[in-house]
């Protein structure tokens, strides 16, 4: 427990705790549940949460630096005086894996940061409590909400008197991508708030795409219903998967193939609908501290499509970083040595740009805004 920072003294409540991936960076993983029940988190609140988002549980880890392991009496004060946190926001079939080393890499390069993956929208141990969702449930603008309710719930924004600037990175891949569009800038202060797209499945102006998606997701989700048409899913999860983990690590793949079997069907083709099927364009012009990241050979975003909705909706062009590969641009495959040599140099040009970002929000929280 922390005097200083009772507001984070959930960070003491954690499942499991070990190195994480990279030397030097540790890792934490929780479960909203374990910490209700722990009373680390009000049960009121977290259930208030779960209900207004449809799930029946949140799960996630967090990823700092140290050069010793920490004693658990020092954590919080660790987590909580940092000038801020990267949320990682996985896509379809994925989970708070599928990241790999990005989240120690960014820490490392910011010791200042603090990492937070999570599994959201019905997929890892984050499931919702409908096993066949309304697409409204499952959709971006709703997994955006969650994402503003989760950060609330976590009290991981500057509090009221604290006296060091925080900010909030949000860093999405596909569905996750395309979530960060729907942020409300009014729920924001000055500077509080980064985005950071890559991929995104954001469809509005891509026709093909989406008639794809929707009937695939249709299919999946008719699996749910009719359990004697599985034999079809032998010719359907190899397509699904094949176009989530393009150009993606074999342990990606693999990660997304586990992930599509353990996820209830109806959960599945609920969300691919319902990226198929999104009209809402209510989308904030407010892209200041927000950039986007594009494969040239991305079989999910179409690159002139995506670019034409980037266009209408004014989205500022030094924003936009187009790079060679895939849906997984940032994920080091083994498919051929041009993939993994261009994949290995966007990833590292995902860590600059996090840190990048960040320095500008944290500064502008320092200028304050300007007028005339």
């Amino acid at each position: 427990m922390s005097h200083l920072n009772p507001h984070l003294n959930w960070v003491s409540g954690y499942s499991q705790r070990n190195k994480s991936m990279m030397d030097g960076t540790y890792r934490a993983e929780y479960q909203l549940s374990d910490l209700m029940q722990k009373g680390y988190i009000d049960r009121r609140d977290g259930q208030a949460f779960l209900e207004a988002s449809g799930l029946l549980d949140f799960h996630w880890e967090i990823t700092w630096t140290e050069d010793f392991e920490m004693p658990d009496e020092m954590l919080v004060d660790r987590i909580a005086n940092v000038q801020g946190y990267v949320v990682w926001v996985h896509g379809w079939t994925g989970n708070l894996h599928i990241w790999e080393q990005l989240p120690s890499m960014v820490v490392t390069s910011n010791r200042q940061l603090v990492s937070i993956c999570i599994d959201h929208n019905g997929f890892g141990d984050s499931q919702f409590e409908n096993q066949s969702p309304a697409l409204d449930w499952c959709n971006p603008p709703a997994a955006m909400k969650t994402l503003q309710a989760f950060v609330d719930l976590l009290k991981i924004r500057r509090q009221p008197g604290g006296a060091q600037q925080k900010v909030i990175n949000f860093v999405g891949h596909s569905m996750g991508g395309a979530t960060l569009f729907y942020l409300n800038p009014m729920l924001w202060s000055f500077g509080e708030v980064t985005r950071f797209a890559l991929a995104p499945a954001l469809l509005l102006e891509d026709d093909s795409h989406r008639a794809f998606y929707s009937t695939l997701g249709l299919g999946i989700g008719i699996l749910q219903k009719l359990p004697a048409l599985e034999v079809f899913e032998r010719f359907i999860k190899p397509s699904v998967l094949n176009v989530l983990a393009s150009g993606a690590s074999p342990e990606v793949k693999a990660l997304h193939d586990k992930q599509y079997n353990n996820t209830p069907r109806g959960i599945t083709g609920a969300t691919l609908m319902a990226m198929g099927r999104l009209k809402d364009t209510e989308i904030a012009h407010d892209f200041d501290l927000m950039q986007v990241m594009l494969g040239h050979r991305d079989p999910l975003v179409g690159l002139v499509s995506m670019m034409d909705l980037l266009s209408k909706l004014e989205f500022p062009a030094k924003n936009i970083h187009v790079v060679p590969g895939t849906h997984y641009m940032f994920s080091v495959g083994n498919e051929n040595h041009l993939n993994a040599y261009h994949h290995a140099q966007a990833r590292e040009m995902v860590v600059e740009d996090v840190i990048k970002l960040h320095n500008s929000a944290i500064n502008k929280q320092k200028v304050g805004p300007r007028f005339g």
